[in-house]
């Protein structure tokens, strides 16, 4: 690889989080060689003076490539076939995957990639579109540390909050309980919220509340005012990112044995908000349908 100056880096995805990484590499440094996007605008979604280039045109000039799609299956894509990245001789380039996938395809990726001399690093983000288009995602990675920090002047370009959670699979596996934790709190923030409102109690209010005891989270601080109290329902991801993420992580707990009865629970009222035509829908949305979702679950009436 390039000095740390010269590093040349690629963005494959340009969507609500890879057009931010993109956006920002490009602003803040001459990093950015070129980026690539299967949407037929792609060429309007591109940084200014910023070539595209397929992943195999990318990966004969790029040290380092982050790969912003959707989950292992495009990833796949991007790496093999004639057009794929790894169709290109680049021993020691980077890949980093950004995906929200399961640790064991991740690793499987891996190896295909080892096989090709390529370094392979999954990167979690968390932060969402907001956070990639301010720079200021926070990165869960595994993947060799040499590398890692080798490639560190473009990462800190749109995360500066990076930790190396261990070997290859250890950042996808971070990253899927971190979504478990997030998705089950808006459940259960919305639950009590939609009991409040139930009692008569004013929602704003409720919240206000909840920001200044010990219920507070993103979701009371962030989520509730910018996305739902305010009537714009634009948390800028939709529900079938969630449920991705929540079956992926259920699946997960459940591959190890581990009880997850709640992330499980969650993952299976996101199913069900699926199955009534929801997959495009923003997921803030979730909240006004909160009460029927619930009922799906709801034991009965409770026994005083």
């Amino acid at each position: 690889m390039s000095g740390a100056n010269a590093i040349k880096a690629g963005v494959i995805g340009l969507g609500q989080m890879g057009g931010g990484i993109a956006r920002n590499i490009a602003a803040k440094s001459s990093h950015l060689a070129a980026v690539w996007d299967v949407a037929p605008d792609a060429a309007e979604r591109a940084p200014q003076g910023v070539p595209l280039m397929n992943p195999r045109e990318m990966a004969s000039v790029c040290d380092a490539i982050i790969m912003v799609v959707p989950s292992s299956k495009e990833i796949e894509l991007c790496l093999t076939g004639p057009d794929g990245i790894l169709a290109v001789d680049r021993p020691g380039q980077v890949l980093f995957d950004l995906t929200s996938s399961h640790p064991e395809p991740t690793k499987r990726l891996a190896a295909l990639a080892a096989e090709r001399g390529r370094s392979y690093v999954d990167a979690g983000m968390t932060g969402g579109a907001i956070g990639a288009d301010a720079g200021k995602l926070t990165l869960m990675m595994g993947g060799n540390g040499e590398d890692i920090e080798r490639c560190a002047p473009v990462l800190e370009l749109f995360a500066p909050k990076r930790f190396r959670m261990g070997e290859v699979g250890a950042g996808h596996t971070m990253k899927l309980i971190h979504n478990m934790i997030l998705h089950t709190n808006f459940f259960v923030t919305s639950e009590g919220c939609r009991v409040g409102e139930k009692a008569g109690l004013d929602l704003a209010q409720v919240v206000d509340v909840l920001n200044a005891g010990f219920a507070r989270s993103v979701i009371t601080e962030f989520r509730f005012p910018s996305n739902i109290l305010s009537g714009k329902w634009n948390a800028r991801s939709v529900v079938s990112n969630l449920a991705k993420d929540l079956g992926l992580a259920a699946k997960m707990a459940a591959d190890m044995g581990q009880p997850a009865p709640y992330g499980t629970m969650t993952a299976e009222l996101l199913q069900e908000a699926m199955g009534r035509g929801m997959e495009n829908t923003d997921f803030s949305r979730l909240y006004l349908e909160m009460d029927d979702l619930l009922a799906k679950k709801a034991p009965g009436k409770a026994q005083g």
